[in-house]
């Protein structure tokens, strides 16, 4: 018997990925699911029980199956998008995954192809753009906007009327303080606390945060 054509396509066959088929799995979501990888060494392999069907390429085979984008980092995953964009891939095929505990108050925007985990908390006014990976027990409180491809690791908290601007990585546990600016494609480090600006492409870590000097985004 042939496996059903797939109508989800998880791009990356990374940890996301596993946690973005377990989410689904978690939820009875019937929909069938097949990985896509660049790597020709994981093709015809199975992570989880799922098969890995080939690279990006693949898209143009299945034309009416939805996209998660499930590579870590923002600055990869606008990179694919902008691939897929030249697949001719519009921004409609793309699959909006949320935990059933989470919920998205009327006053809440969450953008295409956004992952939000378990225990996400969006408070009132918070607007995600696309591809927002939102990882387990985040806490989004009022005012606060998060740019398409940024990266919320588990246990990030952000005051009110933060901007967190495109492709930018929170690391685990860090705070960020009310009315905040983080650039974009800057990084703040896991158990950072922010009190100021973070400028775009830079890395602060610390208590409070300060800049890690030579590192490199």
């Amino acid at each position: 018997m042939r496996s059903p054509m797939p109508e989800i396509l998880l791009v990356g066959a990374s940890g996301l990925a596993r946690e973005v088929l377990s989410l689904l799995r978690i939820q009875s979501d019937p929909r069938s699911v097949l990985f896509l990888d660049d790597r020709p060494d994981l093709w015809g392999t199975s992570i989880d029980g799922v098969l890995v069907g080939g690279g990006l390429a693949e898209v143009t085979t299945h034309p009416t199956a939805q996209i998660v984008l499930c590579v870590g980092r923002g600055a990869a995953r606008s990179a694919i998008a902008d691939r897929l964009v030249e697949l001719g891939v519009s921004d409609g095929r793309y699959a909006r995954i949320i935990h059933r505990s989470v919920e998205i108050p009327d006053s809440c925007r969450v953008g295409a192809g956004s992952i939000l985990l378990a225990g996400v908390v969006l408070t009132t006014d918070v607007h995600l753009g696309d591809h927002v990976v939102v990882m387990p027990h985040v806490t989004l409180t009022h005012g606060n906007r998060v740019d398409s491809f940024a990266t919320l690791c588990a246990g990030v908290t952000l005051g009110g009327d933060v901007h967190v601007g495109s492709g930018a990585y929170l690391g685990m546990n860090a705070s960020v303080r009310e009315r905040t600016g983080i650039g974009r494609r800057a990084v703040l480090g896991m158990g950072a606390v922010l009190t100021q600006d973070l400028p775009a492409e830079e890395t602060w870590v610390g208590v409070p945060a300060r800049r890690l000097e030579g590192a490199r985004v």
